[in-house]
């Protein structure tokens, strides 16, 4: 008992940990999401579909608040959510054909490409 209040506690901090990062990024929870449900006993594949579903609550509120606030664009919402349904669909397709290493480095890499992005390519 005490050792599954231990690992509800975890996911807690978890869990609190991604939202603050996608609320204050407008994005991004997954990206520390999937390495902390690793942490917390998930398996590779388990983590990066527990992601997605553990960011869309997360991704509404976000919205939420953006919205009342005046940041979003609602010009681009439709169209930008047609696209990431399509590649949701696609990379959801692809888990579960590809290796967990395989996963992991496309993952790794995504990171590291994000990364540099944000240091040398933004304003």
């Amino acid at each position: 008992m005490a050792d599954e209040r231990s690992k509800n506690w975890q996911r807690g901090v978890c869990g609190a940990l991604v939202g603050a990062a996608n609320s204050l990024f407008g994005g991004g929870g997954g990206m520390i999401a999937v390495p902390l449900l690793t942490k917390v006993g998930l398996q590779e594949k388990q983590a990066h579909a527990t992601a997605i579903l553990v960011i869309l609550p997360i991704s509404l509120f976000s919205f939420f608040l953006y919205a009342l606030r005046g940041y979003c664009s609602l010009s681009v919402l439709l169209p930008t959510s047609i696209g990431v349904t399509a590649g949701g669909a696609v990379g959801a397709g692809l888990l579960g054909k590809l290796q967990t290493k395989t996963v992991n480095l496309i993952f790794a890499a995504l990171q590291v490409l994000a990364g540099i992005f944000l240091i040398f390519f933004r304003s």
